[in-house]
């Protein structure tokens, strides 16, 4: 399916949210999917996932997770100085700020002129892993996937030492898709264990995938890409999409 980019900015307090939006050419309606980054923003491996998944029949919409702290248009390198960057812009956002940016996303996306009515769906790399975990809260979203999300096993996002995020898992309404790397040590086999069990007493509908991969497998530059592990991934993701969506 051929598709369109663009860039869009939302008007907030503060500073407005840019938004990376990729969406099927062809005219019609389809369902909307919110894409959350990891801490390095909309760099060129994340804008290709949106545009891939975007292809097989979604409006993906992929925020900067950091508009309140650094300039519109701000991409982090991959590299020591980034990282160190990214996990500072991350340590200084309240989890409550991320929450209202959250809602205010959703909300835009709800009303894209593609967007299908009543059809949300969010996906989150790494720390916009557990980003999604907590859109998945919100009452309109139906489907949520999180890639290698860190800290919900422990509650730490942003500023906040412990979010709660586990504890809030039985407000989960829709399906929920859970991915990890066994090689993994941001989130070893004792935190998945924690998810796991968390996510049993809560009720939530979810399923668990488990890849021979580290830490953002899917991240297409770098030592750790997998490829056959994220094509894999990838296909289990559009299939629970197309399931909750299509059916």
């Amino acid at each position: 399916m051929i598709i369109h980019n663009e860039y869009a900015d939302v008007p907030l307090s503060g500073s407005p949210m840019r938004i990376f939006v990729a969406a099927p050419k062809a005219e019609g309606q389809y369902p909307g999917i919110w894409c959350y980054s990891d801490i390095f923003q909309l760099t060129p491996p994340m804008l290709r996932a949106c545009a891939r998944l975007a292809g097989y029949g979604f409006v993906t919409a992929a925020p900067e997770i950091y508009r309140r702290i650094e300039p519109p248009g701000t991409v982090i390198p991959f590299d020591d100085a980034g990282r160190i960057r990214g996990q500072q812009d991350a340590a200084k956002t309240p989890v409550a700020h991320f929450d209202a940016d959250c809602r205010s996303g959703v909300d835009w996306l709800s009303k894209h002129p593609k967007i299908a009515r009543e059809q949300i769906g969010v996906v989150g790399f790494c720390i916009g892993g557990h980003l999604a975990f907590r859109a998945a809260f919100q009452p309109d979203v139906r489907a949520t996937v999180c890639y290698y999300a860190t800290g919900i096993h422990d509650g730490k996002l942003g500023r906040d030492a412990d979010a709660g995020s586990l504890a809030r898992a039985k407000e989960i309404r829709g399906e929920l898709l859970m991915i990890f790397g066994t090689n993994d040590p941001h989130v070893p086999d004792a935190a998945r264990e924690t998810i796991d069990r968390a996510l049993q007493n809560s009720g939530a509908r979810y399923k668990t995938l488990l890849y021979p991969a580290e830490h953002a497998f899917t991240r297409d530059e770098g030592p750790r890409f997998d490829p056959e592990a994220t094509d894999l991934a990838f296909a289990e993701m559009v299939r629970l999409f197309r399931k909750v969506f299509h059916n």
